[in-house]
């Protein structure tokens, strides 16, 4: 029996055994504005997180054989994979190390591999190795991990980059020990492009300008509240994208580069809309 664990939008907990969603917790988060706009969720409840989730297994594959693994086309202009899928495509990056359902962590150059496997997913907690993905995966340019256990891990995964041969790796992390232990192995050679996502309920850190180069606000108010005057650049104003440093605002600026109707301000930042998530913790 094959298992994931994924928490998805309102921060709820989503189970699925054998392609079959079997729990669907409380959502901590009753609002967010891109799934108001793209799929016309007004209130996030159980059922609406369990429609979304089995929209996504029929649509796309997500934990099953079915799995779609590549894709060229943007779901949102400034999502965390666009981001990636621009920085590799413009030789900003060399490579990405992210987490994928039926997967864990995967390096790769591969900018489609990264849209199509991070693109429909939240914060996978937990995945089983499906073996009919993993092939597909490594036949699109991606290295797994571990095929075994499907393992996520972050640190190891950045470590076996190096390994490889790369010089500016792109890596995901959900937490500020992983974005400190991923800065570690920075050096006069190696650069580490930390992108914090699925960051709500990070606890409040004077480190988190320090050691990330990216973050998603998603539906955090410690990011919105108590990042001023630390803010390079920033994407958006509802769900906001903030770049904490000078490698991060450059890979916000190739990422704007693919886009049109650009819009380009000085403010003071964060710059806020009124269209927040509810509540924001």
């Amino acid at each position: 029996m094959d298992r994931h664990v994924m928490e998805a939008l309102g921060k709820a907990k989503v189970i699925i055994e054998n392609g079959k969603i079997v729990e669907v917790t409380e959502p901590k988060i009753k609002y967010c504005p891109l799934f108001a706009k793209h799929r016309g969720i007004k209130e996030i409840t159980k059922e609406s997180i369990k429609e979304n989730i089995e929209f996504r297994i029929k649509d796309f594959g997500l934990f099953t054989k079915n799995r779609i693994v590549e894709e060229d086309k943007f779901i949102v202009p400034f999502g965390a994979s666009e981001i990636l899928m621009s920085a590799l495509k413009r030789k900003v990056v060399d490579v990405a190390v992210i987490v994928s359902d039926c997967a864990g962590t995967v390096i790769t150059a591969n900018p489609n591999l990264v849209q199509g496997l991070c693109g429909r997913i939240s914060g996978i907690v937990e995945t089983s190795p499906i073996l009919e993905v993993i092939e597909k995966i490594e036949k699109a340019g991606g290295i797994v991990l571990n095929k075994k256990t499907a393992e996520i891990n972050q640190f190891e995964g950045v470590k076996k980059a190096i390994e490889l041969g790369y010089k500016r790796i792109a890596v995901t992390l959900t937490n500020l020990e992983d974005a400190k232990k991923c800065k570690s192995l920075e050096n006069d050679e190696i650069k580490i492009l930390t992108f914090g996502v699925h960051l709500t309920e990070i606890e409040e850190s004077k480190e988190i300008a320090k050691y990330f180069d990216l973050v998603t606000a998603c539906a955090s108010k410690v990011l919105r509240e108590k990042l001023k005057g630390k803010i390079k650049a920033q994407i958006g104003k509802t769900i906001p994208i903030f770049a904490l440093s000078d490698f991060g605002k450059e890979i916000l600026l190739e990422r704007a580069k693919d886009l049109d109707n650009i819009l380009i301000t000085i403010e003071d930042l964060p710059a806020l809309s009124d269209n927040q998530p509810k509540p924001l913790i």
